[in-house]
């Protein structure tokens, strides 16, 4: 009698149906029976299904459905009917399909899973040109169109925070490791700090490692559990915000396993420091040469044209930078946020702040967004600023020397205003598109109406005696 061939492994089975790279990824995932498919929606947030392994070729032949309205729904997760994607059309779907290179193992589960970004379509089966991820495309084809190439790097600022909160719902800092005692005090870029949470980092850089995210550093920041975690420069700068989105969640998955909670709001504490996005950004003829290097005694043309782009793009796009309610709250003095749109050399009291290096390597770190904003909207709007500046060939004004804070004038900041700003924004409709306009400007506008329903409890600390 012949015996039963024994059943190979799932992670020796062939994927034909898959890209090479990622055929060979998911072979070195041992076990993998599951897989998420991520679809980062205008928040940033992460929406999509997760498969069994077997019907993973069949995504990649397919593509699999997921209803239009999900690339907008608002923060809460509800269809914004003001979009056009909701009723209007049927709450129909679209077809979403793999992005080639982008499956990654997930490190953090106790059994092994993978995940893969996906693209929607739209109804002629093209890229739905509002998605985010090709928003940011379409600015790089602008730069691709020139001969240039940005290389980008992304930096992320966020809070661990104890997993359980006050009894009114507030968050609290998280409690120290080592020593068992809540944090309380500010040490900024403090060693003992990263060594005391020692834990939750190297999980982070073990999870970087196994999903090929580039990150390099890791700081203790000017608030009690405050963080950052860099990435390292790219010259895709998609893929640059592909590792933000990955970063992320493998951050807040961590924390979560952890018993806290990894906060990116920009500003969950009045008294504390507010969390930001910092977008660096170079850019590279077809030779290879940086176009911004120079010194600081004598900053290139091409550099000054680029800041005073992103200075005439900056209220336009402020609602990229700062896309919620809690965005503004950042928005304060003396606490390394930028109040305006000046620029300086060395100087972490300006928008626009070249950060010390050799000429060859001179980039423009933009410090306006928030670590609540969508990477790939505000990589766009950082690109979008600087092409049109190399196009306008502006002038940025002086730089600044010394306390920024001191010398200009200081905007105050208003969602109502920016949401404004960017509807009525031609910049915005050249540089982004129609559709995503609408979409987003909708998006937010109907946050802000719900947001404002809300009696707060401020509201009732006031007046319910009062008046």
């Amino acid at each position: 009698m012949t015996r039963p061939s024994k059943p190979m492994p799932l992670h020796s089975i062939p994927a034909p149906g898959l890209p090479d790279e990622d055929a060979a990824e998911l072979h070195q995932i041992a076990g993998c029976e599951m897989i998420d498919l991520l679809l980062p929606d205008m928040n940033g947030l992460l929406r999509g299904k997760r498969i069994t392994r077997d019907a993973l070729e069949k995504v990649y032949a397919n593509g699999v459905c997921l209803p239009m309205s999900l690339i907008a729904t608002d923060i809460t997760g509800n269809t914004v009917e003001e979009t056009g994607l909701g009723y209007a059309i049927g709450d129909e779907d679209r077809i979403c399909r793999p992005i080639p290179g982008t499956l990654r193992p997930i490190a953090w589960q106790e059994r092994p899973m993978a995940q893969l970004l996906l693209n929607m379509e739209d109804a002629n089966g093209g890229a739905f040109e509002a998605n985010p991820r090709e928003v940011l495309k379409r600015v790089v084809q602008g730069f691709t169109d020139r001969g240039l190439t940005p290389v980008v790097a992304v930096e992320l600022e966020f809070y661990l925070l104890d997993a359980e909160l006050t009894v009114d719902g507030r968050p609290q800092t998280s409690i120290n490791p080592a020593t068992g005692v809540r944090n309380a005090t500010t040490q900024v870029y403090y060693m003992q700090d990263l060594n005391d949470y020692q834990q939750f980092t190297d999980a982070v850089a073990d999870a970087c490692r196994a999903q090929q995210i580039p990150a390099d550093t890791a700081v203790a920041e000017y608030a009690p559990g405050q963080f950052e975690i860099n990435l390292k420069h790219r010259s895709d700068a998609v893929l640059a915000c592909d590792d933000a989105i990955f970063l992320k969640r493998a951050i807040k998955a961590i924390a979560e396993d952890q018993g806290m909670i990894a906060s990116f709001m920009a500003k969950p504490f009045v008294d504390q420091a507010g969390s930001g996005m910092h977008i660096h950004v170079s850019v590279l003829d077809q030779d290879g040469n940086n176009i911004f290097a120079c010194t600081p005694d004598a900053p290139s043309d091409t550099l000054r044209h680029a800041v005073a782009g992103l200075q005439k793009a900056s209220a336009s796009c402020m609602l990229m930078f700062a896309p919620h309610a809690n965005s503004y709250r950042r928005f304060v003095l003396n606490a390394f946020v930028p109040l305006n749109d000046c620029w300086g050399f060395n100087n972490r009291t300006v928008a626009m702040r070249i950060p010390h290096s050799d000429p060859a390597n001179i980039r423009v770190e933009h410090r306006i967004a928030g670590a609540d904003a969508n990477p790939y909207l505000v990589t766009a709007a950082v690109l979008a600023g600087i092409l049109q500046g190399l196009k306008d060939k502006g002038d940025p004004g002086p730089a600044i020397v010394g306390n920024a804070y001191e010398q200009t004038e200081q905007r105050t900041l208003f969602w109502r205003d920016t949401i404004n700003d960017f509807m009525a924004s031609s910049f915005v409709t050249e540089a982004f598109g129609a559709q995503f306009k609408h979409i987003f400007g909708q998006q937010k506008l109907k946050e802000m109406r719900s947001f404002y329903t809300e009696v707060t409890t401020l509201e009732y600390d006031w007046y319910l005696r009062q008046v």
